[in-house]
């Protein structure tokens, strides 16, 4: 038997109970079949539940008590950075003069919200070392995809329309690839050397006249700074091909390092990630894009500039690319991602880098012992381990992930990157205490000593959780979307 405040909203219907309150009818009745054709018209009641007021509130908050999120347990989702939001923003993001303003209004109406967008833009800049920003993709993936576009627009201005392919390595983001085949470009991959490194000579071969751009994770999706970054834009540049940041790790290198200062000619980031915007459940994001001067031309329109003290949207832009999205981009992460680098600084922008490195490289080397570490060398701000060993015990790194739950943990990204066998990529983020980390790091601990001596709790995994082992592949191909009384 379910307990109350688990039970489905269906069991819980008793005959003739109600959870509301109407005032009666004051509108004149109406024919319905004079409205709606015939098959339209109920001719049953719907089979509802009834409950009252009191047992929904309680079904619903129950409910929401199994949502796991950041403000409620660890989240080591490697890749995703799915770190504390500070509640200021918040508060901030909620000021009427934010909350309450509309995207048409005259811009002599909306100064304030003009100058935090320019003002965001200008830091922006600083920290990418880039010389123009734009706010309006909607997230990292769009951003991929609006500085693909403005590549392409490039190239094709000068003529260069052979420049057909975009160079990836297979340790870059899942995205990379696919923004790349939107944008109308062949993707090349480029492999990883014994260090987990883009493969200098793989990239000589693969570099040529028919190249557009690279597009870069740096640090990559193993955790690893791609130490060769220099060579690698002198290759790609004597190619006349661009440089493409993703900037969706950024908050492993803040305050440390530029792409602009790399050899970088568009970066991407993720405001949602590397500066504090709520992140998951579909949105909303943010993935300004910022480039160098030569591509500023063809940034989306309309940007936000100031002129004689006053701030414009200028859409004076005859090279553009045009709009990527309805309106300034996403406003309300944006005043969130202000505040967040207003209130920390440059100093607390760099410690963010510090923390994230130290906590991963902490982590990394307690579970090392473990685990297997596929690239034993220090990481930035996530790092992989493969789950080879227990694999060869007859317990998959899937497994390892549903064990976690028992404990209360969102678990990791598993079986990304591709190139590394039964792989388990974590990411601490700078905003966990070491006490969390080492609960984790136990509970890992655990899980390998289980996968040892009793590998049927691993296998069978989840035990403690409201619904037990799902097939994945099943629900996702053949979802069940109505309520089934068992």
């Amino acid at each position: 038997m379910h307990s109350q405040d688990q039970q489905l909203i269906f069991e819980m219907s008793q005959p003739g109970r109600i959870g509301y309150s109407l005032p009666e009818l004051d509108v004149p009745e109406t024919d319905l079949s004079e409205l709606l054709p015939d098959e339209y018209i109920r001719k049953e009641e719907p089979e509802l539940p009834e409950v009252s007021e009191l047992d929904i509130m309680r079904h619903y908050t129950a409910l929401s008590k199994r949502n796991h999120g950041v403000d409620s347990g660890f989240y080591p989702l490697g890749s995703c950075t799915m770190k504390y939001n500070p509640k200021m923003n918040e508060n901030v993001a909620r000021f009427n003069g934010f909350a309450h303003i509309h995207p048409l209004q005259d811009e002599s109406t909306v100064q304030g919200a003009m100058e935090l967008m320019y003002d965001l833009q200008q830091h922006l800049i600083e920290i990418t070392g880039m010389d123009e920003v734009t706010l309006q993709p909607a997230a990292g993936a769009h951003g991929e995809w609006t500085g693909l576009m403005m590549i392409r627009a490039f190239h094709e201005a000068n003529g260069d329309n052979n420049r057909v392919k975009v160079i990836v390595p297979d340790s870059a983001h899942g995205t990379n690839p696919a923004s790349a085949t939107v944008a109308g470009f062949e993707t090349v991959t480029v492999k990883s050397n014994e260090s987990g490194l883009v493969d200098l000579e793989d990239l000589r071969r693969v570099v040529g006249e028919d190249t557009a751009a690279l597009m870069l994770t740096n640090p990559n999706t193993l955790g690893l700074f791609e130490e060769n970054i220099l060579e690698m834009a002198e290759i790609v540049h004597n190619a006349g091909g661009k440089l493409y940041y993703d900037g969706a790790n950024l908050n492993a290198v803040l305050s440390k390092a530029r792409p602009g200062d790399m050899g970088f000619d568009v970066v991407h980031l993720n405001l949602h990630k590397t500066f504090t915007g709520p992140h998951g459940g579909g949105g909303p994001g943010s993935g300004p894009v910022g480039v160098k001067s030569d591509l500023i031309p063809y940034l989306p329109k309309p940007i936000v500039a100031k002129r004689d003290g006053e701030f414009v949207f200028d859409y004076d832009r005859p090279q553009s690319i045009g709009r990527v999205k309805p309106f300034y981009g996403n406003f309300g992460i944006n005043v969130r991602a202000y505040t967040y680098i207003r209130t920390m600084g440059p100093d607390g922008l760099k410690a963010v880098t510090e923390y994230a490195v130290l906590n991963a490289n902490y982590m990394m080397r307690r579970l090392s012992e473990f685990y297997d570490l596929p690239f034993d060398r220090h990481c930035k701000h996530e790092f992989v381990l493969s789950g080879k060993r227990q694999k060869k015990l007859g317990v998959r790194t899937l497994d390892i992930a549903k064990r976690l739950l028992d404990f209360g943990y969102h678990p990791p990204t598993i079986y990304f990157p591709l190139n590394v066998e039964e792989c388990i990529m974590i990411e601490p983020t700078e905003t966990e205490s070491k006490e969390t980390l080492d609960d984790f790091i136990d509970a890992m601990i655990q899980i390998a000593k289980e996968a040892e001596e009793n590998p049927e709790v691993v296998q069978e995994a989840p035990h403690t959780t409201v619904v037990s082992r799902l097939d994945e592949t099943l629900a996702a191909r053949k979802p069940v979307l109505r309520y089934q009384k068992i």
